[in-house]
């Protein structure tokens, strides 16, 4: 990605020189000036586009490059307002010498180019803070779902956990439950040997009662 933003940068470079030169044969010309005026209109539109090419490239760029590149892009679009200003400039000032009606008319509709002109460039300066805004928002949307998905992989874990506790708390219970069993037929157990055993006390003395008072008749 990075290298895609360095061939806009050079192919930004060329246009500029090239604006910067004609804006200089723009003020000493006195002829031929309709056809630099198209050619510096045509190369400032090819730049802005530029602009926003590198602008969205640059959202791309690895985070460790990306403030860098992101100076760059102001330096540039500072520098693209500055040579449109003075290509404005330099327009304005041999038209008012003019009489033919080539100058004349280049004089009516200069007016309208030049807002043009610094509306393309504002319109340029305003897409890049949308969407820096937009990548923003982007950036925020990214970290609050991040943070969702760890609250709820949170979440998630304490649930496991709850559910470890039960089983392990139900597998006590169990154990529990068994034992007291256990130890409730070990308790009948006894109870009936013990009953059994007096049972079998009372009837041996009864037996031995009644032999007795057998022999003494």
């Amino acid at each position: 990605m990075g290298s895609l933003f360095e061939n806009y940068e050079q192919q930004y470079a060329v246009l500029t020189a090239d604006i910067t030169a004609q804006i200089g044969l723009l003020r000493a010309s006195t002829t031929n000036r309709r056809q630099l005026i198209s050619d510096i209109e045509k190369h400032v539109e090819e730049a802005q586009e530029l602009l926003e090419q590198m602008d969205l490239e640059v959202r791309e760029i690895e985070a460790a490059k990306k403030q860098r590149c992101r100076n760059k892009l102001e330096c540039y679009r500072t520098e693209l307002k500055r040579l449109t200003l003075e290509y404005i400039k330099a327009r304005s000032f041999k038209q008012v010498g003019y009489e033919s009606a080539e100058d004349v008319n280049d004089f009516r509709i200069g007016s309208d180019q030049k807002q043009r002109l610094l509306d393309n460039s504002e319109r340029v300066e305003r897409t890049g803070r949308k969407l820096d805004d937009g990548y923003r928002i982007v950036l925020e949307t990214q970290e609050i779902g991040s943070q969702v998905l760890q609250n709820l992989h949170e979440q998630r874990e304490t649930i496991q956990r709850s559910r470890n506790r039960l089983r392990e708390t139900g597998e006590d219970l169990g154990q529990s439950s068994r034992l007291m069993n256990s130890m409730l037929m070990r308790a009948i157990q006894r109870k009936i040997v013990l009953y059994t055993v007096g049972v079998c006390f009372v009837v041996a003395i009864v037996i031995g009662l009644y032999l007795g008072f057998n022999k003494s008749n």
